[in-house]
């Protein structure tokens, strides 16, 4: 029999196990072309990380642009909206980086609102005035036969379809359900945003509980794609809206967004792959006023064009406020660098490829990028015919930013998934096994369901032995009576020393 070995301790004793994710690569600032003095001014005033306000920047400027044009891909032409998903710590200074480059939309709606509420009292008089009409049409009809029905019916006709209220002025909403939004879409504007600095309150909301997750999503991916919107109820019967847009920009805790993105129902969908998203390093222990820096000028520019674009008419149908964009084209050096761009996720995706996990964004990623383009161009130039080269250049280079933090990020949640069931097999071996040693075996027969396969419960231990809470013995010890090839001895803590 083999004689017992000492076991050599971590002398620092078993670590905590933590989801190490890698730091990601600098937000490419300086391809944001005419939004990049606004983005820079905020980052000055905050100091917080760049990515926070580009996010915005972007979010906004696709708001204000996706009315006027649709851009052309190399799948055909596709709306100029923009998801935006931005993960940050509390007291990153979202909300902060936020609302510099939201000022001008809020000062637009409060406009807006003051004089919807003067149309509002002329709506409330002309319909009194139609309905007392037509109440008055239906009286004498009902005192009548023949000719007077008849009469009553031709005056009708003539008195006309009942006045439309005027439309609701608000441009944005936070927390919508399907139901809202459909609404809202029908009575007012008919390119809306999305945004809330506070975005968990969304996704842990009513639109996304388990009932209503599945049409909120299938919604959302509509609009992004700009396809209409169908809507069936038993009270309101059934109703199609066309012509309508959404950006979106949520602003979420990076723990609430991993157990988003961790829902199969979000990546299965395609709603996650349509989403910007980032996690920037925190900047928090760093920001010290002694290095702020402000650009008022830069501030005013962004905010004197998004409240021109703003107050520039939509084209639309005026009756059923159906959006009618013209295309925006690539000119042809634009088009050759978005399809080169094309082919290179393409290879990269296939088996074994640097974005093989990740298929759902990479498949996206050249639509992105035009999208981004577009938005780019319009922004200074709602005239604009064609997205030129160099804006396709600088929205490639943003769109390879997002796609290699989607990779990260991706890469970061299967870490997590690990860490978890790791952490789920501690706490078995601490909580429940009664032997001071285990082996693979122990775990695929008796640990946690999710470990009953011998990669997943090997995996599992490896994490454990990193992390010091276990020790791997030497090949040959006696467990349980017998020499083993292989197993561990488990750390209680800091006293469990031989």
């Amino acid at each position: 029999m083999t004689a017992p070995q000492a076991i050599r301790y971590n002398p620092e004793g078993p670590q905590p196990l933590v989801r190490d994710i890698a730091p990601g690569a600098a937000y490419p600032v300086h391809a944001l072309g005419p939004l990049r003095g606004a983005v820079e001014a905020v980052q000055g005033i905050t100091q917080a990380p760049v990515a926070i306000p580009a996010q915005s920047a972007l979010a906004v400027a696709s708001l204000a642009v996706q009315g006027f044009a649709d851009v052309d891909t190399l799948g055909g032409p596709r709306p100029l909206a923009l998801y935006a998903l931005t993960m940050a710590l509390s007291g990153e200074r979202k909300s902060a980086c936020d609302a510099p480059l939201m000022a001008a939309l809020r000062d637009h709606e409060r406009e807006q609102a003051k004089a919807q509420r003067d149309n509002m009292q002329s709506w409330a008089n002309a319909h009194a005035l139609w309905k007392g009409e037509r109440d008055r049409i239906l009286a004498e009809a009902k005192k009548g036969k023949g000719e007077k029905r008849t009469a009553a019916q031709a005056d009708l006709e003539a008195l006309g379809a009942e006045p439309d209220a005027p439309p609701s002025a608000d441009r944005t909403v936070s927390e919508p359900t399907f139901e809202g939004l459909t609404k809202l879409f029908a009575t007012g504007q008919p390119s809306l945003g999305l945004f809330s600095d506070e975005g968990g309150q969304f996704l842990g909301g009513h639109a996304m509980n388990s009932d209503n997750r599945q049409k909120t999503l299938a919604a959302l991916n509509d609009l992004w794609q700009g396809n209409p919107i169908r809507r069936t109820r038993a009270g309101d019967g059934h109703a199609t809206l066309y012509g309508r847009r959404l950006a979106v920009h949520l602003m979420v805790q990076p723990t609430v967004a991993r157990s988003f993105m961790a829902d199969p129902l979000a990546a299965d969908t395609g709603f996650l792959p349509r989403f910007l998203m980032c996690e920037p390093p925190s900047a928090i222990g760093t920001r010290m006023q002694a290095t702020a820096r402000r650009d008022d000028r830069a501030l005013a520019g962004f905010a004197g064009r998004l409240h021109d674009i703003l107050d520039t008419p939509l084209p639309m149908d005026e009756e059923t406020r159906e959006l009618q964009p013209r295309s925006l084209g690539l000119a042809p050096d634009a088009r050759t660098l978005l399809a080169g761009f094309a082919d290179a996720i393409e290879a990269a995706q296939a088996p074994g490829g640097d974005l093989a996990h990740i298929t759902g964004t990479a498949s996206k990623v050249a639509e992105q990028a035009a999208r981004i383009a577009g938005v780019l161009t319009l922004w200074p130039d709602l005239d604009a015919q064609a997205v030129k080269a160099e804006t396709m250049a600088d929205a490639i280079t943003l769109a390879q930013f997002y796609l290699s933090e989607a990779s990260r990020l991706a890469s970061a949640a299967t870490v997590s998934a690990e860490i978890d069931k790791a952490e789920a097999l501690r706490k078995w071996l601490l909580e429940s096994w009664p032997h001071p040693d285990v082996m693979a075996r122990d775990v695929v027969r008796l640990g946690p369901n999710p470990l009953r396969e011998s990669p997943k419960a090997r995996a599992a231990l490896g994490i454990l032995e990193k992390h010091g809470w276990l020790v791997r013995l030497d090949a040959g010890a006696v467990v349980r009576g017998a020499a083993r090839a292989e197993a561990w001895h488990i750390v209680l803590g800091d006293s469990d020393v031989v």
